[in-house]
């Protein structure tokens, strides 16, 4: 039994990035700086991705090398503005996801952030992440490692879930973490966040970490918020 899932987004009519550009929404440098100081929107990105599910029975000789153990969906709710995420909702969701997969917190080594490299967004996020994956965790150095593909590749905008939970089960697969790639200068408002707690390591060059369990953030547009945990 298998099934197959796909996100795809492109872009051929500019139509509809002069509207984000008018209203503020993406960066004028273009580039989605995700968590530095220079955040100043998100950078439209193109992507087709896939990937094949197979549901395994006790008796399968041959299991997936990954999977996702636990997730939720939930919606963000009341917020000051458009732009303006819930917090309490990004906790909510996120606290649900380990509930779901029967997991502890600490057992997360790394997480895909949603990360579009917004001014509020970020911190939000950050604020968000401490609050459900750190709070709970003792003083190990970089206990949680964190980073978000759009920094690299842009936002996908439907492609964009897909495309982080590729990239963090390449991260499982192969042991290494990503860089964040525009990352210069900390935001000091996630890094006030992050630092409320347990440390965060936000890399900014390739690393190798053994790892067994990730999370993943996609946030939409129209409200709905989820997160999945996957493990190898």
């Amino acid at each position: 039994d298998s099934a197959l899932s796909a996100g795809v987004n492109m872009i051929l009519d500019p139509a509809t990035m002069r509207g984000n550009a008018v209203a503020g929404f993406t960066s004028v440098r273009g580039r989605s700086h995700t968590f530095d100081a220079r955040a100043d929107g998100y950078a439209r990105g193109e992507a087709i991705d896939a990937v094949a599910c197979r549901l395994e029975t006790s008796d399968d000789a041959t299991p997936s090398h990954a999977g996702t153990i636990g997730s939720a969906i939930r919606q963000d709710g009341r917020s000051a503005s458009l732009t303006a995420p819930n917090g309490q909702a990004q906790q909510g969701v996120l606290g649900a996801s380990l509930m779901d997969a029967h997991s502890e917190a600490d057992e997360v080594a790394v997480l895909e952030a949603h990360g579009t490299g917004t001014a509020l967004g970020d911190p939000i996020e950050a604020g968000a992440v401490a609050a459900v994956f750190l709070a709970r965790r003792g003083g190990l150095e970089e206990s949680l490692r964190m980073g978000s593909l759009k920094a690299n590749a842009g936002h996908t905008e439907p492609g964009a879930g897909l495309a982080g939970a590729l990239k963090l089960l390449m991260q499982l697969r192969d042991a290494s973490l990503s860089p964040n790639a525009q990352l210069r200068t900390l935001n000091p408002h996630v890094g006030g966040a992050l630092r409320a707690h347990a440390v965060c390591g936000l890399q900014t060059q390739k690393a190798w970490h053994t790892m067994n369990a990730g999370g993943v953030s996609s946030f939409g547009y129209a409200g709905t918020i989820a997160h999945a945990v996957l493990a190898i």
